[in-house]
């Protein structure tokens, strides 16, 4: 792993579940790693009740964009999270592979989301927490 772990999280659309993720790793870390998202189908915006999730937590995605999944996003990341893309995800040798069985928020009411939210939130806590273990960095999560 590089002194600035770069995690990858992977979503059909880009648009709602990588992108919490996304939100969220950058702001428990407080920055302290580098943060890539991409959809294998990237949709045209990110998903509106999504964003007001968020931003009741105190997290703004506001400025995310949907992005297309890259071969390179996969070769640059030491951790690559995904959330339902399935085969599309291509798979390189050495890197960290997780998938995250989190049901979609397109098209979910806000109380829905919700708790979709909250489950990443957690599971990028404990993500953060594995990566830094071993490190001083442990102290960089804003759990």
């Amino acid at each position: 792993m590089t002194d600035t772990p770069t995690i990858l999280f992977v979503c059909v659309h880009n648009a709602g579940r990588s992108q919490m993720a996304a939100g969220y790793a950058r702001t428990l870390s407080r920055g302290r790693i580098r943060v890539l998202s991409g959809g294998s189908e990237p949709g045209d915006a990110i998903n509106p009740v999504a964003v007001q999730a968020m931003a009741e937590d105190g997290v703004d995605i506001t400025a995310a964009v949907p992005q297309l999944l890259t071969a390179d996003q996969v070769r640059e990341s030491d951790a690559v999270i995904t959330m339902g893309c399935g085969d599309a995800c291509p798979i390189f040798p050495g890197k960290r592979y997780e998938d995250w069985e989190l049901t979609d928020p397109a098209g979910k009411p806000i109380d829905q989301v919700r708790l979709i939210r909250d489950d990443i939130k957690s599971r990028v806590a404990a993500l953060l927490e594995e990566l830094f273990a071993s490190s001083s960095e442990s102290s960089a999560i804003d759990a």
